[in-house]
């Protein structure tokens, strides 16, 4: 594991890695490559703190899932039910779109993400209100009728988290936090309030640059209000696999909602065999089996990882996207069999 993590710096280019490691008898171990900051060559922290990003959508799919169980949304029940109205463009009607096809990526939306602009510096700044995002998708027709197939579209999420704030009555962040983050113990797992750019506790800088092959640049300080309950959170290695775990346990969801969650469909975009569910990915092992999870990316911070039925668990983060390299993709090919080796060696 050490070696792979070594390789990914100094073979791949990134400028840090941090991983922690949790095996079926519950012990964790923390391991670490690079460097934390490009400039002073400070060791990479071990289980620092880390942009979530859309790892984020997992414990959101939790929160609405949660609400299902209570019976205050209906998994098949049209989105305009609960936010009357709001989906509405062309091609895009709430009342054909269920808050279910928001949760797999079923619904058709277009992902506001493409209209950010593609120079994540000039924006890193820029406070968005969730219904700005909203209305940045909604000025595109939709990308295909609601339930004829799967893409990913962060927008499904930000629709989910304004579903969240109108049936309990409070701030996303907070529910999250009360229903989720707390009663597993997440320590080291908080939702950045509002205007919030910096990362609390001891963290790897996380850099980028806007065309592969260009000088990596620290963007650590940013503004994440666009990424909202599609992408907002802030973790560790160590919390990660501590949710996840805790989710497959059955400790945050019902066994209905759970088995909901774990029914996935095939995906186009993502890696080989990465099968989406509702908010949760499926990946097939080299060693047979499943890892269960779901990935985020960030600038600045690439996180992949799995949690196994039997209790492994693994999560690792570089300091940039693979995007920002030359050889993308091997380099998230890179990642990805880390992720298996870990789990299966």
């Amino acid at each position: 594991m050490q070696r792979e993590m070594e390789r990914l710096v100094g073979e791949g280019g990134f400028p840090g890695a941090l991983a922690a490691f949790t095996g079926r008898d519950g012990h964790t171990r923390d391991y670490t490559a690079g460097t934390a900051d490009l400039a002073t060559g400070a060791p990479v922290p071990a289980n620092g703190h880390i942009r979530a990003a859309s790892n984020t959508k997992a414990f959101t799919a939790v929160v609405v899932l949660q609400l299902v169980g209570e019976g205050t949304v209906g998994l098949d029940t049209p989105v305009d039910t609960y936010l009357p109205a709001l989906v509405r463009g062309e091609g895009i009607d709430g009342r054909r779109i269920t808050v279910r096809q928001l949760l797999q990526h079923t619904s058709g939306l277009p992902d506001y993400t493409d209209s950010l602009g593609g120079d994540s510096f000039a924006r890193r700044h820029v406070y968005t209100e969730p219904r700005e995002l909203l209305d940045l998708a909604l000025a595109h027709r939709a990308r295909f009728a609601p339930g004829s197939r799967w893409e990913y579209s962060n927008t499904n999420y930000i629709v989910l988290g304004l579903l969240i704030q109108k049936i309990t009555g409070r701030p996303v962040a907070e529910v999250i936090t009360r229903r989720v983050v707390e009663p597993i113990g997440l320590r080291h797992t908080y939702f950045p309030a509002v205007g919030d750019q910096h990362i609390d506790g001891p963290h790897p800088k996380g850099y980028h640059a806007v065309e592969p092959g260009q000088a990596l640049r620290d963007i650590t300080v940013m503004d994440p209000s666009w990424g909202w309950a599609a992408g907002q959170l802030i973790t560790t290695p160590r919390d990660l696999n501590l949710f996840f775990t805790a989710l497959l346990r059955g400790e945050l969801l019902k066994p209905r909602q759970l088995r909901q969650m774990r029914t996935t469909t095939g995906t186009t975009g993502l890696w080989p065999g990465a099968r989406y569910g509702l908010g949760l990915v499926s990946t097939p092992l080299s060693c047979g089996g499943l890892a269960w999870g779901h990935g985020g990316d960030i600038d600045g911070y690439h996180t992949r990882g799995g949690t196994t039925d039997d209790g492994r668990s693994v999560t690792l983060t570089v300091t940039a996207l693979p995007t920002a390299l030359p050889a993308a993709k091997a380099k998230e090919r890179h990642v990805l069999s880390l992720v298996d080796t870990a789990l299966c060696r």
